[in-house]
Parts: C-alpha cells; structure tokens; sequence
C-alpha cells in the first residue's frame, strides 16, 4: 500500500527497513503491518496531506545529526534501543513530556523559556515538531504541579499557544526506563485525543478515561446505561456532577466554576441522586457515577 505513494510523491524514497542515515530534508513514514518505510520531501508535503498520511502511517521522528551528544544519548536510550547513558545506576529521574498546540513556535525559544522555568541542568529532547521531554535528575526536581500549570500558562501568554504537560513518575534510572516511558507516551497520546484539552495530566488523572476507552460494549452498558439516560435527559446534570466529583465534592469550587450559586449546585446534586438512587458521598457511588460520566463524555 504505501508503495503506492511514490506515484504521486515522485522524489520520494522507499526503504526495505528503518532508514540508517536519515536526511532532515524528509519526513519518514512506517507501515507497520507491511514493514515498509517511506521518505517525503517536507517541500512536498501540504499540512493537510501531512496530517492524512498521520492517520494512515506512523510518522517517525529522527534526532537532528547536530544534536548535543548527552541529548543523543537519552535519545537513542529512550527511542532505540540504544545503550545506557553514562549517569549512575539507581538514580531516580522524572520525565515531563510536553506538547505545544497551536501556531509554529521556535523551539529554541520554548527550550530556552523551559529551561528558565525548571534548571539548566534538565535535559529536553524534542521528539517532533511540538512534543519534547524534559529529563529531570533527582535533584532537579522542584516543581510541584501547581507550579508546573503557573509554568503553562505563562507559556501560553508568552507564545500564544497552549502548552500541555505530562507528568512523569519518579522512576529507578535502568534499563527498564524506556518501557516505563512509552507506557506514559502512549498514556499521555491518548489524553491529548480522547480528553479535554488540559494543561496538566498525570497517570492518576489519565488511566480512569483509559480504562473506560477500552472496556467492551456490554460492560460499558452494564455500567452505565441508566445513568446516560438522565445525562441524555439533562446536560446540566451532566456536568454538574463531573465537575463536582473532579473538584473532590467541593460544592464551593465547583460552584465557582460552574459560575453558579451553590443553591443551583445542590439542587441539580438532589436531583441527580433522586432519579438514580446514587449517594455521591459514597466512594463506591462517586467511582461508579465518575466511572459512567466518562462513558458518556466519550460517547458523545
């Protein structure tokens, strides 16, 4: 199949395997079922057809042959298969990914703007036109999550675009680190397609949507059948409740976001308790309703 695209980009090139000596004048694409790879002049390419053959073809993304040979290193460690880099078994590290949606901004200026915000001596790998890690060591790690969203939406002021984090657990530095690492990539994937956009995700925040996506059909019935119906019935009720279990059964904060009187709050709460026999004060209640709130916010 993919063969087929050198009808149309004639300058492009086909590879048996994964390309050895990549050119940055190209995009590469990989067909994983057939085990075939393909380079596209970027000059060729429209955004449009760039994001069509996303969706048909895994883009793979090379590391700049400039690059500093510490960033190298975690590259090829991270991304493949490469050797350990030269830092002391047992270390614990923290990866922060990142993805910066909206107009091109100059990554040089954004890694600059990162560094300021977390220390000189973090390490950040690029691994697309607007996804990067950050690599922190054990005592570089300073910034809390609230700091780490003041950090995105300074960001956001600064450049004009919408900067979303991903963050990392704390992880023993081995050789086991880059599985544990493509499990947050694929976590925070999923997050930045299925989820409201956010500033700030974490495993805790990621892996409930996550489940939910993939249980079967019947279980998702099962789960949540007559609790969509009342969210069919009523969109406020709806939302309501996901923002009140999402702010810890805080009526106040809730409120605040809602911008609406807390009086309104608990009469929509009574309410959705009434028709569903659900106390939301209860874990259990409040795990199964928060459980079918996603079911519907992903069938919708």
């Amino acid at each position: 199949m993919i063969k087929k695209l050198l009808s149309i980009y004639q300058n492009s090139i086909l590879f048996p395997s994964k390309p050895e000596n990549p050119s940055e004048r190209f995009l590469y694409f990989c067909s994983e079922s057939e085990d075939e790879w393909i380079g596209i002049p970027k000059t060729e390419l429209n955004e449009r057809e760039l994001n069509l053959l996303k969706v048909l073809y895994t883009l793979v993304e090379f590391p700049s042959s400039n690059l500093h040979p510490t960033v190298k290193a975690w590259h090829d460690f991270l991304f493949s298969n490469g050797p350990i880099p030269g830092h002391l078994a047992g270390n614990i590290l923290r990866i922060i990914q990142f993805n910066i949606n909206g107009s091109e901004a100059s990554q040089p200026e954004i890694e600059s703007a990162l560094k300021g915000f977390f220390t000189e001596e973090v390490i950040i790998i690029w691994v697309g036109r607007s996804r990067g890690i950050v690599i922190e060591g054990k005592n570089t790690m300073s910034l809390s999550e609230e700091e780490i969203l003041s950090m995105s939406e300074t960001l956001e002021s600064d450049f004009y675009v919408k900067v979303s984090f991903y963050i990392g657990k704390p992880r023993v530095f081995s050789k086991q680190l880059p599985e544990k690492f493509h499990q947050e990539k694929e976590y925070f994937t999923f997050a930045l397609s299925q989820l409201e956009l956010s500033s700030i995700f974490t495993f805790e925040r990621v892996i409930p949507a996550y489940l939910s996506y993939y249980l079967s059909p019947e279980l998702k019935v099962r789960v949540s059948q007559e609790i969509i119906e009342l969210f069919n019935e009523d969109h406020e009720i709806f939302s309501t409740i996901k923002v009140f279990l999402e702010n810890n059964l805080n009526a106040s904060m809730t409120a605040k976001k809602l911008y609406i009187h807390r009086n309104t709050l608990q009469y929509r709460i009574d309410k959705f308790v009434e028709k569903t026999g659900i106390s939301l004060k209860d874990f259990y209640g409040a795990f199964t309703v928060f459980l079918a709130c996603l079911l519907f916010e992903q069938k919708k």
